[in-house]
């Protein structure tokens, strides 16, 4: 009875988040500048990515640090499939590209299919190494895979164009793509935490040893996460490509994994809701605090434009966040928790 009533309430919650992300969706396309417009996509890309990420560093307790790798990837597989051969051939800065990079043309979504199924496969055979080791270790491990991305991307112009990158990329990401892939998202990520899947991982997350004691198949269990996980950031990578039409190893550093790191724990580790504030309040932060690395008038004393004020003012607000909300903004609560009822007497 009691999982019956959590799966309806699951179930309207679900509902609400479909009719209120479709609303938005249509009420921005109508209504908003292209500016605007072109940053709720960023940040609906960014909460695919750090909704997934959640999934393997909070809901699962694995301290990855792959992001950037599987992003990367994302992005190459889209771009090669979505670029017209003749551009390819032009912009690539040697005499001979491989055959199969100019043949291989998808549309766009199954570019993005294709570019979360290679990143899953790739999650997959990495599990068998990664998973032997925990914490601080797997961290060093997984961190280490985000380097050689970068690096087999450079060394590999045939394919990638090297260092120049893959430029002329068609611009599908709008907000009907990018909206509805992260409503997806979050609704699939969802559904697998309220799943036997979701508390085995919870179980690995808080005590792996008494989980492997309980019957719980540790090792399927982190790498169903991480091969999920790296379906989803594989598709926010392609859909990052279109968006900027141009990618280049440069893109897909550390930081990246970094500004993820920092958006799901303000938010609240392992806490999809927290993920999706987290991104919001972190990636249209930033964007709309430019106006504090230019010249401003304050009270009649004029000031000259100090480049990097933003990310000094932003920085002393995160420090501030983490003080008073050591948890995140949500600790680990979901959508559903805040409209609980409380027990007659308590």
């Amino acid at each position: 009875m009691l999982e019956d009533k959590i799966f309806t309430n699951q179930r309207l919650i679900n509902l609400a988040i479909i009719v209120t992300a479709i609303w938005f969706t249509w009420f921005a396309q109508n209504t908003f500048d292209e500016y605007t417009i072109r940053i709720i996509n960023n940040v609906a890309i960014f909460i695919i990515l750090a909704v997934s990420y959640n999934l393997i560093n909070g809901i699962t307790g694995q301290f990855s640090l792959e992001p950037n790798g599987f992003v990367a990837i994302g992005a190459y597989v889209t771009a090669i499939l979505i670029v017209d051969a003749d551009t390819m051939l032009y912009q690539y800065d040697i005499e001979d590209p491989s055959a199969w990079v100019l043949a291989m043309q998808a549309e766009f979504a199954w570019a993005l299919l294709f570019a979360g199924i290679i990143s899953a496969l790739v999650a997959l055979s990495l599990s068998f190494p990664v998973f032997r080791v925990r914490g601080d270790y797997l961290a060093i491990v997984t961190l280490g895979f985000g380097f050689i991305i970068k690096i087999l991307a450079i060394n590999n112009p045939q394919i990638t164009n090297g260092s120049l990158g893959i430029n002329d990329i068609p611009e599908y990401s709008n907000l009907y793509w990018t909206g509805g892939i992260a409503i997806f998202t979050v609704l699939a990520i969802l559904n697998i935490i309220y799943s036997k899947y979701g508390r085995a991982m919870k179980a690995v997350r808080d005590d792996e040893d008494a989980a492997t004691a309980m019957g719980v198949n540790t090792f399927k269990i982190k790498t169903y996460a991480f091969t999920t996980s790296a379906f989803f950031e594989g598709v926010g990578g392609g859909l990052l490509a279109s968006l900027l039409t141009s990618i280049s190893p440069d893109l897909f550093t550390f930081f990246l994994t970094f500004q993820l790191l920092i958006i799901i724990v303000l938010g609240g580790l392992g806490s999809t809701t927290g993920a999706i504030l987290g991104t919001i309040f972190v990636m249209a932060g930033l964007e709309y605090m430019r106006f504090l690395d230019e010249p401003m008038s304050f009270m009649g004393i004029e000031t000259d434009g100090t480049p990097g004020m933003r990310m000094v003012v932003f920085s002393l607000i995160l420090i501030l966040v983490m003080l008073f909300a050591r948890e995140g903004l949500v600790g680990k609560k979901e959508l559903k928790d805040f409209f609980k009822k409380k027990k007659a007497g308590k």
